[in-house]
C-alpha cells in the first residue's frame, strides 16, 4: 500500500491514478493528522508525504512516525525551494525525495525501490524474531557450547571450557544445531552475529 500524504488534492488525485493504473494499492489523507490519526503500526509499503502542509508539517510527521518505530519508507515531495528541508529529512531517516514537478517514471520508480526496501526489512526481522524464538528453546548448557562454538573453539576446547567430556559436548552441539535449524557452522554463527546484535546473549540467559 502507498500512503499519499499531501495537502493539494489535485496533486493527490494525480498520484492515485498513478499508481491505481500500475495496479498498486494507495490510500490518500489530506492531511499529516488525518493520517496520523488513522496511521496503525502493522500499515506496510510506503508513504509519499509532502514537506510543507499546513499544521504539522511532512517533517512533523516524519518525527511522530520515527517516535513510534514506524518501519515504512517516506518518500519526500518537495519544491525547488524546500530542498534543504527535503535533505533535513533525508538525514533524519527518510528513504529518498523528489522534487516537483516530477515525472512519472521518476516517481514509480522511487516507490517501487521503497517498497522493495520495505519487504526486505520486514523479512530480516521476521528473520530475527525466529532466531530469537529458536534461541529460546536452548537450555543453559547448550547456549553456553553455542556461544563457544560460535567463537570457533574446537569440541576439546570447549569441554575443557565447561569442565565436561568431548562426547557431551557433541551432544549438546547436534542438539543446538537440530534446535537453530543450523545447516552448517556458518549459519550458526550468522545466527549468533544476530542475536549478538539484539544483545540476546544477556538478556534471554
Amino acid at each position: 500500500m502507498v500512503y499519499v500524504v499531501d495537502d493539494d488534492p489535485a496533486v493527490r488525485d494525480s498520484l492515485v491514478w498513478l499508481l491505481e493504473s500500475e495496479s498498486i494499492p494507495t490510500r490518500e489523507f489530506a492531511s499529516a493528522s488525518e493520517f496520523l490519526h488513522q496511521y496503525r503500526p502493522d500499515w506496510h509499503g510506503c508513504v509519499v508525504l509532502d514537506v510543507r502542509m499546513p499544521g504539522m508539517s511532512g517533517l512533523e510527521l516524519q518525527e511522530r512516525l520515527a517516535d513510534s518505530d514506524s518501519s515504512l519508507p517516506i518518500i519526500v515531495v518537495t519544491g525547488h525551494a524546500e530542498v534543504p528541508m527535503a535533505i533535513r529529512a533525508m538525514k533524519a531517516g527518510a528513504f529518498d525525495f523528489i522534487e516537483k514537478p516530477f515525472s512519472d517514471e521518476a516517481m514509480l520508480d522511487c516507490i517501487r525501490r521503497a517498497i522493495a526496501a520495505e519487504n526486505l526489512a520486514s523479512e530480516e526481522r521476521d528473520y530475527d524474531s525466529e532466531i530469537f524464538a529458536r534461541y529460546q528453546t536452548l537450555t543453559p548448557r547448550e547456549r553456553e557450547v553455542m556461544r563457544l562454538v560460535s567463537e570457533g573453539r574446537a569440541n576439546k576446547v570447549i569441554a575443557a571450557d565447561l569442565q565436561v567430556s568431548a562426547k557431551t559436548v557433541e551432544v549438546h552441539r547436534s542438539r543446538l544445531m537440530s534446535k537453530m535449524r543450523a545447516r552448517s557452522i556458518s549459519d550458526l554463527v550468522r545466527q549468533a552475529i544476530v542475536l549478538e546484535q539484539r544483545s540476546e546473549w544477556e538478556s534471554s540467559d
